[in-house]
Formats: C-alpha cells, structure tokens, sequence
C-alpha cells in the first residue's frame, strides 16, 4: 500500500509528470532533481494522485470486514466522500461522472447507468487491495465479484472494469508468488471468463457489456504474443532498444487512443510490462512504470502496490515513502486487510 502511494506521487509530480507527454524529458527532469535516490516524496511538492485516495477509499471500505451488498454500499459512500479530498489531485471525467451518481444506501445505489465512454483507467488505478483482502487462489470468485462491482461504480464498460479485475489479480499473484510471465495467461484464462459469468448471472446492463467485451481480452492476448509469454513461461521477448523514447512508442501503441496507460487494458498492461523488465531494481521500475509519457500515475501505483509485495522497501530509497501524504492511513488500512485475509 505504501509503495503505491509512492509511486503514485512520483508519476504525478503535482500532474507535471502525468500530463507530461515525454518520458525523455522527465528523466531529465528526475536527473536534475539529483536521481530518484534523493527525492524525498512529501507535501507539498509531491501530493498523491486521484488514484490513492480512491485506492484508500477501497481499501478502508474492504478493511471493515463487512462483504456482498453492504460492502459494495460502503466503498460507494467511500467514493462519493473521497470525491471531496480532489483539490489538486486530477480525478478523470468517467470517475467524476459515475461517483456523481452513485446513491449509497438506497436499492442498487451503488449501479450506475452504462457509459460507452467508461473505459479508462479509473477502476484499475484502485482496485489493488482487493487482492490484499482476497489473495487465496480459492478466493478468486469473491476477488473478481468485488472488482466488477467496485469497479463498475465509475467504469461500467468491460474494458474499464476488466482493469480493475486485472489490478487486483496481479496483486493476490504477486501473494502466491506466482511468476510473473504467468500473470497475463492467468488474467484472460481464469478470472475474464469468472467475470463474464458473473456479469451474466447479475444481469446488470448485459446487452451492452456484452458487446464491448472482447476489446479486453484481445488486446491482452495481443501483448502476450508481443512478449512471448502467451504460455505463462517465457522467455520475454524484448525490443531490441528500449529505452524511454522506445517506451513511449510501445506504451501509447498499446492504446488506441494513444496515451499510454490511461486505459482499464493497458494501465495494468504497462505495470506488467514494467515489472517483467525490473526485476528486483526500484529504480528500473520506476523508470518503466512511473517515468514515462503516458498515464504514468496510474500505471506506477500498480506496478509498485506488486512490487512492494514482491521484494518489499528493500533498495528503496527511504525518502521516496517516508514522509508520503497519508502514510498513516495507508499502513493502517494494509494491516487490517492483512488480518483478515488469513
């Protein structure tokens, strides 16, 4: 939780790094400052993003213990209240849309109506701690129900919520120790057709979902193929150059809209991509998840939520996360999730 806060505030920086197109110029920009080692993450150069504050707000609602219909009524009346700590954070125009109309505490208050439009980033960017509550592999079916439903809030496209489902199963996999060239394979093989069942047995705007499903699967099967490990094996398959204008190519070619990461798809495609290539090395991390010119924040909170579950703070610098705005909530909340999920 921690390590995703920081993330999140080092691909933001204040929204100059996030709307940054370039990942050239922000290693520049990370070079002047002294390199990564010698940022110290802290208010008020370094706020965190939209995306952890509604990560928060679903990890503090998972964190009460409660399930089904009055969890879901919860983490909407968690969303609506987030809403009001947006100053300066940078909320997307689908998250703004679906948290207004959110009615937590009335019948289906938590379902919005269907927007076409509803394919960003928005569910995935929050929905790692689902799998910190639900990392047992016999615990997938609860894993995807949450991720669809809390997802669905802001993103009711498929594309949109399937990135939440993705957050989430990368993070309870990255529990289990599972490899990670197995991560993609396990996503459209054993949780997309989980949620596509339970999307039918709910019932809930299944013509239209229906219709735009495929998108999801597709383009990740595309990204496997990309990268050789669409048998969950390996090896990677790397471009010959890969460096950050190389990345920047990549990145937005994974998107059809062109800004890399700013998808339900391809946030949690580029947090792949990132942690295959980095290893154990924070800083190679972030440079592939957080320094680059696509929707950096979002991909950065949940390359490094997996990350820290991997390999922990170790050969993070301390001042990329000590003094990180709502540390407290965020270590208090993780262990919560920690004791319930045993």
């Amino acid at each position: 939780m921690l390590l995703s806060g920081a993330g999140d505030a080092l691909g933001y920086k204040q929204g100059k790094w996030e709307f940054n197109k370039s990942g050239p110029a922000i290693h520049q920009e990370v070079k002047q400052l002294g390199g990564l080692k010698n940022i110290k993450v802290e208010l008020p150069e370094w706020p965190l993003s939209d995306d952890t504050i509604l990560h928060l707000a679903t990890a503090e609602g998972l964190a009460t213990g409660k399930t089904e219909e009055e969890l879901l009524h919860d983490v909407a009346a968690r969303y609506v209240e987030g809403m009001k700590d947006m100053d300066g954070r940078a909320p997307g125009n689908a998250t703004c849309l679906g948290v207004s109309q959110l009615r937590p505490g009335k019948e289906g208050g938590y379902r919005v109506a269907y927007n076409p439009r509803g394919t960003g980033c928005g569910a995935a960017m929050r929905s790692m701690c689902i799998g910190l509550r639900y990392p047992k592999p016999e615990q997938l079916s609860s894993l995807v129900s949450v991720a669809v439903e809390t997802g669905r809030m802001t993103h009711p496209h498929p594309t949109g919520f399937l990135g939440g489902v993705a957050s989430a199963l990368f993070t309870a996999y990255a529990v289990q120790r599972r490899p990670i060239t197995s991560w993609g394979l396990g996503l459209i093989t054993e949780a997309c057709p989980l949620a596509k069942s339970f999307v039918k047995d709910r019932g809930y705007a299944l013509e239209e979902t229906e219709r735009d499903w495929n998108f999801f699967c597709e383009k990740w099967q595309w990204y496997l193929d990309l990268r050789g490990i669409s048998n969950g094996v390996g090896p990677v398959v790397w471009p010959d150059r890969y460096g950050p204008a190389e990345r920047d190519v990549v990145y937005n070619g994974f998107n059809p809209w062109g800004w890399g990461g700013s998808s339900g798809h391809d946030a949690p495609m580029i947090a792949l991509d990132a942690l295959l290539g980095a290893g154990s090395d924070w800083e190679e991390l972030m440079n592939r998840a957080a320094f680059h010119g696509g929707d950096n924040d979002s991909t950065a909170v949940i390359a490094c939520c997996c990350w820290g579950l991997l390999y922990g703070t170790k050969g993070v610098p301390k001042g990329n996360y000590s003094n990180l705005e709502y540390r407290d909530r965020l270590k208090k909340c993780a262990k919560q999730l920690f004791a319930l999920s045993h």
